[in-house]
């Protein structure tokens, strides 16, 4: 009689659902999943090291290429760490708008999580949805810094320029005629904040067009609940943070426990989970999204009403104004300075850290007084909760493997780095 062994499987790097290039060796028995072993390194782009090759500020473009769902949080966390050994003050409106549009993109992040999490449990139409409002958050990205997803908008000591006082306008072209281009060009008529106040407005409505295909829909409870379920203490043994954490009750959230920038002047609740199965984790990010709105409601209220500087005026670190530089020689030789050879970091070391929308997103950076880093580390959440990946599989179907990395909310660029 033939011997009954388990059976090995690839999953990925090629498959849709492997969220990435993330090879899965599994190992089968039947169809129940006996031990799960991912193998990182396919996409590694060497951005700590490249980081020692660079000036500060040219290794600021690399954080949005991380995490490449969820871009301004990357820069955040690099920003903090930079001030922090810099000793700089930010001013005061510019960290609304850092805390602005880094709701924004947790919005970004988890639309995305929750298009392609459905998508890969079966539920295409999700992705349609979820799309729709990206699109619109995208226009807020780039109206702001030029690029649609990788922004380079926060700069140490502020961001890149205020908020800008007009939207593009669409214009008539072979595909869409003058009527369809004022009904597009309908919520553009004003200011950018005009712009995302619309949005805040009608969001709460869409996330009930997605709770109402999702929440109780019959199929997505049987994906989801009961699977990968994570105790609080495994959850904190393993270094799991953000929803996954929160997911398994835990009320941990670095805006709250270690405030930066004006999340200590905000209001916003932090959503937690009972179980710390896929369901619950689904439920705190969708809670999560509701309060996001609520926190960019909020900055947009102040930011009407508090005009200012949006960057610190050492010239030491951020350069003049344009007009300043060709009118000032001083002005013109920081801005020649600070583009040709950056700025200088004292001796020193730092760490600063974000309650990034996968987790604790953070900044190890050592300086030894020139004018790039000696040393960059980066933690990714995303790379704590793929070790915990194998604890959260055993025992489960090879479909549920697929709802499990999806409520991961894995992306490799931060993993492999």
């Amino acid at each position: 009689m033939a011997e009954i062994k388990n059976y090995t499987l690839n999953f990925g790097p090629q498959h849709p659902a492997a969220h990435g290039v993330l090879r899965l060796v599994l190992e089968l028995d039947g169809e129940v999943v006996q031990r799960a072993d991912p193998h990182i390194g396919l996409l590694h782009r060497a951005t700590e090291k490249l980081a020692e090759t660079k000036t500060y500020i040219q290794s600021l473009p690399y954080m949005d290429r991380l995490d490449y769902v969820s871009m301004m949080c990357n820069e955040h966390a690099y920003c903090l760490a930079l001030e922090k050994m810099l000793g700089i003050e930010v001013p005061i409106r510019a960290q609304y708008i850092r805390v602005m549009f880094a709701e924004i993109t947790r919005l970004l992040n988890h639309l995305m999580w929750l298009g392609s999490h459905g998508n890969d449990i079966g539920s295409s139409t999700i992705l349609i949805y979820t799309f729709r409002e990206r699109e619109v958050l995208f226009d807020i990205y780039e109206a702001v810094s030029g690029a649609r997803m990788h922004a380079a908008y926060f700069r140490p000591g502020g961001v890149y320029r205020d908020l800008p006082e007009t939207m593009a306008q669409f214009k008539v072209n072979k595909i869409q005629n003058q009527k369809a281009v004022d009904e597009l060009n309908l919520y553009r008529q004003g200011s950018l904040l005009d712009f995302i106040e619309l949005f805040v407005k009608e969001f709460p409505t869409r996330v009930d067009e997605y709770e109402t295909l999702l929440t109780e829909n019959r199929i997505w409870k049987q994906r989801t609940v009961g699977i990968g379920v994570m105790t609080p203490e495994r959850a904190l043994n393993m270094g799991l943070t953000g929803p996954m954490l929160r997911g398994s009750g835990i009320p941990w959230d670095l805006r709250k426990t270690q405030p930066y920038d004006v999340y200590d002047q905000i209001d916003f609740d932090v959503p937690v989970g009972k179980t710390g199965d896929s369901y619950d984790r689904y439920l705190v990010r969708v809670a999560e999204m509701r309060e996001s709105n609520k926190i960019i409601q909020q900055c947009v209220n102040w930011l009407r009403a508090n005009p200012g500087p949006v960057i610190t005026d050492n010239h030491k670190i951020a350069p003049p104004s344009r007009e300043g530089m060709k009118s000032s020689m001083e002005d013109l030789i920081h801005h020649f300075k600070l583009f040709t050879e950056g700025f200088h970091v004292p001796e020193g070391q730092a760490y600063a850290a974000v309650e990034h929308p996968k987790g604790e997103f953070g900044i190890y950076c050592v300086s030894d007084g020139a004018n790039k880093p000696y040393r960059l580390k980066i933690r990714a959440p995303g790379f704590a909760h793929l070790a915990a990946l194998d604890e959260m599989a055993r025992g489960h179907m090879l479909a549920d493997a697929v709802a499990i990395i999806g409520t991961m909310d894995i992306v490799f660029g931060e993993i492999d780095r």
